[in-house]
């Protein structure tokens, strides 16, 4: 019955999260940016909790927390422009696939040297190129499409998810065995 569910659970929360990633990428952006920095801020305000309320003890200071600091101050920074770091992570993806796709060329340009490299080897580098360009000078709509993808990913395992529970549920055993010795004869060797 746990099994079951579980499976129910993860195939709700797969399907609300694929509906809202689908339907609503921009709000889901800035939800995901904004949950992330409420993730920064806790552990600021919680040093910060800790410095002002821990006395010191005999001949030990308190160091004061400028991690926590950093992690409260970046954390509201995140919280009050999500729009911006999702730009942000939008460029940097760009930037590192455009990269990957340029090293990827230049690799197989260079195999070309001693080994025969057909056309066909340069079709996904090439690809790759083009999204991370695509990304770069496009960040806003790159990242709806990168969040619509993910969330019909989302929505396509809630429903595999769903047809396997349907499917597989009804042929369960009621009572799961312990095994076959129980079933066995058991012989008395005197």
């Amino acid at each position: 019955m746990k099994t079951m569910n579980y499976s129910l659970v993860r195939t709700i929360c797969s399907l609300i999260i694929g509906l809202v990633l689908v339907f609503w990428p921009d709000v889901a952006t800035q939800y995901i940016t904004i949950t992330i920095g409420v993730l920064f801020l806790i552990p600021g305000i919680i040093s910060l909790i800790g410095y002002f309320t821990v006395k010191p003890s005999a001949g030990k200071s308190v160091r004061f927390p400028i991690e926590g600091i950093g992690s409260l101050l970046f954390g509201l920074w995140l919280v009050a422009m999500p729009d911006f770091f999702a730009n942000v992570l939008m460029f940097l993806l760009g930037f590192l696939l455009m990269m990957g796709g340029i090293q990827q060329i230049a690799a197989l340009s260079m195999a070309r040297r001693w080994s025969t490299v057909p056309a066909g080897f340069y079709v996904l580098p090439i690809l790759i190129l083009i999204t991370g360009l695509i990304t770069l000078f496009n960040p806003v709509s790159a990242r709806h499409t990168v969040l619509i993808i993910i969330g019909v990913t989302c929505l396509v395992y809630a429903l595999t998810e769903l047809v396997n529970w349907f499917r597989f549920s009804r042929k369960r055993p009621a009572h799961p065995s312990k095994g076959h010795i129980e079933d066995a004869e058991i012989i008395d060797p005197d």
